[in-house]
């Protein structure tokens, strides 16, 4: 049968005051009748009709486990939750699914992303770029009229760029452990390059194939 909703059973009160028997109102609000005796039954002794508060479902996982399982993940931010979850065990040797563990997961901070793709900068990377910053801060517009702008991007030809997740919390997008490496130009490839300044002049496509033999 349906459960009774907070209506319903103030309606089931309602006729219990007026005098209907109780398998007369179980006929009308398609109840059993063991439901109508505890609902007077609940409203004597707690003056009111609704739940009494639940505990929950117990946790598959102890607070100890849930520690380990943020570790892991810290030592390895590349470990999927789908994978981790059939290695852990929970409470009393049982599976936790990855549901449960992304949840987990999520207390401490850790979703999946997407993570940023690039070279691996080194302490003397960071550095020569501070410097290189901090040395063209005071540059006017004069002096940038006499810059030329480059950029280029690589298209994957023969091999698809997959996307793959990593465990991170929102403030460590450029850590080491959470950067995805890669060799920028492996594999066969179409390496698109443009440039623009402050002079004009005709517009001009450029393309070539890089080709890893």
């Amino acid at each position: 049968m349906p459960r009774l909703s907070e209506v319903d059973r103030h309606r089931d009160l309602g006729l219990l005051q007026e005098g209907l028997p109780i398998s007369e109102i179980s006929l009308r609000m398609n109840a059993n009748r063991t439901t109508i005796i505890r609902l007077r039954q609940r409203l004597h002794e707690t003056d009111t009709v609704s739940d009494r508060p639940r505990s929950g479902r117990p946790r598959c996982t102890t607070q100890r486990q849930d520690r380990n399982l943020v570790r892991k993940h810290m030592n390895n931010r590349f470990l999927s939750a789908s994978a981790s979850s059939r290695q852990t065990r929970g409470r009393n040797n049982q599976r936790i699914s990855a549901n449960t563990e992304r949840r987990h997961l999520s207390t401490s901070g850790l979703r999946a992303r997407r993570p940023y793709i690039g070279p691996i900068l080194t302490q003397r990377h960071r550095h020569q770029r501070t410097l290189w910053a901090q040395v063209h801060a005071a540059w006017d517009r004069i002096h940038w009229r006499s810059v030329v702008f480059s950029n280029e991007s690589r298209f994957c030809i023969d091999h698809a760029d997959g996307r793959v997740r990593v465990g991170r919390r929102s403030i460590e997008r450029y850590q080491a452990v959470c950067v995805r490496g890669h060799n920028r130009w492996g594999g066969a490839s179409l390496m698109m390059c443009c440039c623009f300044g402050s002079q004009r002049g005709p517009h001009t496509l450029l393309a070539g194939v890089c080709l890893d033999l």
